[in-house]
Order: C-alpha cells, then structure tokens, then sequence
C-alpha cells in the first residue's frame, strides 16, 4: 500500500478469499490511520486490476470496492525492431538530468504537464533517491529559452524489460513532437542497455499519449480498471 491508499497485493488464488480479505481490512485501517480520520468523514481506499482477470475482479467488488472512471492502458515495443533517430524542432535538445539540483524544475514541469500537484520536489527527489533510479536514463528535453521543455525517465529491471514513462511535456511545447523524441532516444538508451522491450503506461483517457506511442511502435498489451471503497472512522 501506498501513501496515496492505493492497495497491491499479489496471493495464491486458493488464499485469495482468506488471505486477499485481511489485506483489504488491514488497507481499511491503513487509510483511517494515515488520515486521521473524524467522526462523519471518509476516505477511500484504492484498487486495480487488470480487467481480464476476472476472479480479481469478482473478489474486488464482492468486497465492496466501486469501479471508478479511471482506466490505465499498458502499452509495450519490442526492441529488436528497428529505431528511428530521434527527431527535435531547430533550437531544442535532449540530455540526461544534471542531477537533484534540476529536481524542482522537473517537479514543476511534470505538475504544468498533467494539472495536478502530485509532483512536488519532495517527491521528485525521493523517486531519484530509490536504488533503481538512473540518472542517465532521465530524459530532458531542453528548450532554446534553456528551461526544461519535456522530460521522460526511463528505467531498467533484471528481467530484460525497460521503461519509458512517465513522459511530460509543458503545455507551452506541446504538439512539437518531444515526447516522440524521448521515446525514441529512451528505447536506444535501453535497447543499449540489453533490454528485450521497452513498456510505458497512461491513462486511457490520454489519447495523445496512446497516439503517440503508436507512432513509435508500441502497441497495447492490457488495460488496467480502477476501484474505490469509502471508508470511514467507525468502519
């Protein structure tokens, strides 16, 4: 469980009605705890699952969680295809983050980019202070004014596959084809690392994003469904 209340658990599916119940009361006293809650006030506790496994599913609702409008889409790219040169507008260039000192920057960036305040700098440095974070893998795209136009971190892991996202563009460089860039330069950086595929994940609503990806060869692999379950001081 995180800090935003969103519970994960993975379980035997012979312990998933026993097993899977104690961690959905245990995220219910979580959530109460880490809002301090008063009386009359609810919080929500938060869920996935992908949407074709139905047993999680059916577990999901029967345990009082509400499916929310909210749809993750999971997109994946073989790397062993070929990869085209990234391409940028005359001025702009792409480099690796210079270090924690670009951190309020990027955190600002990222919130212009979505419309939310998630990212703050606290934020930012605790994810480039996590053993698997690669500096050198922090994409910027930096504008002819010098600020950062766009930036995506990509990522590795044992297992041979690689990550590119998330990916953010300031709503003042948008639709100059930056984040096409990032995805292409990232997959070069992890094709060269060993990486068999590169992945990256948004919301279902993003369109432009899915698009975009497309335009680079990813190609949706699965769809991930939302769920929400009030919750309150009493229980």
């Amino acid at each position: 469980m995180d800090s935003g209340n969103n519970l994960r658990w993975e379980v035997e599916k012979k312990f998933e009605d026993s097993v899977g119940a104690e961690m959905v009361t245990w995220g219910e006293a979580c959530t109460r705890s880490g809002k301090t809650l008063t009386a009359g006030e609810t919080s929500t506790l938060d869920t996935s699952c992908r949407e074709e496994h139905h047993e999680r599913l059916e577990f999901i609702r029967q345990h009082g969680f509400r499916q929310t409008d909210v749809v993750s889409v999971g997109m994946k790219r073989p790397l062993a295809e070929a990869i085209p040169e990234p391409e940028l507008p005359a001025g702009f260039s792409i480099r690796p983050i210079k270090g924690t000192e670009e951190a309020e920057a990027v955190a600002a960036t990222h919130r212009a980019a979505f419309g939310t305040d998630y990212m703050t700098t606290e934020n930012r440095l605790a994810i480039m202070g996590t053993s698997e974070y690669d500096s050198s893998l922090d994409l910027m795209v930096i504008a002819p004014d010098d600020s950062i136009a766009a930036y995506c971190t990509c990522s590795v892991n044992p297992s041979g596959e690689g990550y590119t996202d998330p990916v953010a563009t300031h709503p003042r460089f948008q639709r100059l084809g930056l984040a096409k860039a990032m995805l292409l330069k990232g997959m070069q950086l992890l094709k060269e690392r060993g990486m068999e595929s590169a992945n990256l994940g948004t919301s279902g609503s993003n369109i432009a994003m899915q698009k975009t990806a497309e335009s680079v060869g990813f190609r949706m692999e699965h769809k991930t469904l939302w769920f929400e379950k009030e919750v309150n001081q009493t229980g």
